[in-house]
């Protein structure tokens, strides 16, 4: 295992844990994609789509300072298009981390109103989010009876990360 900065092992276990649950979830029936909780985000598939598209627009804003453009009507996007999705803005975000300053901001709109964010709030928030709903996601495969993957960061290390 080769030694990493702090900023760069986060957003790799962020990555590594993304995937995993992309790759656990992707064992699912239709049924079980389409399992909710009361107080979570919506059904797993949605969920992990939220995730995904999130942090496309975090990697976006961080990277470009746009927003990442998409149709009204693109298609709900596949287990493998997020997998794909998720390995290009999870690799971004670990190289951005560490070119971010604190004083590097991006105009957001922010309730209706243009503001100019930290880059690293964005940063902060693409780890906060993902952990928030992945959670979300585990607790929804518990009730399903599945078990859902081990994401924290032992595991993470044990699997030689």
């Amino acid at each position: 295992m080769e030694p990493t900065d702090t900023l760069t092992t986060l957003f790799r276990h962020n990555l590594w844990a993304n995937l995993t649950l992309l790759e656990s979830c992707a064992g699912l029936t239709s049924d079980q994609l389409e399992a909710s909780i009361s107080g979570g985000y919506g059904s797993i598939r949605d969920t992990l789509e939220h995730i995904v598209r999130a942090e496309q627009s975090y990697f976006s804003r961080i990277s470009t300072g746009q927003r990442q453009p998409r149709a009204a009507d693109a298609p709900p996007m596949t287990i493998a298009d997020m997998m794909e999705a998720a390995r290009i803005t999870g690799a971004g975000l670990s190289e951005w981390a560490t070119k971010v300053t604190a004083v590097d901001t991006v105009l957001v709109d922010w309730d209706g109103a243009p503001r100019e964010v930290p880059k690293t709030i964005l940063l902060t928030q693409a780890i906060n989010h993902a952990t928030e709903h992945r959670a979300q996601i585990m607790t929804i495969m518990t009730q399903l009876g599945v078990q859902p993957p081990d994401l924290d960061g032992w595991t993470y290390f044990a699997e030689g990360h």
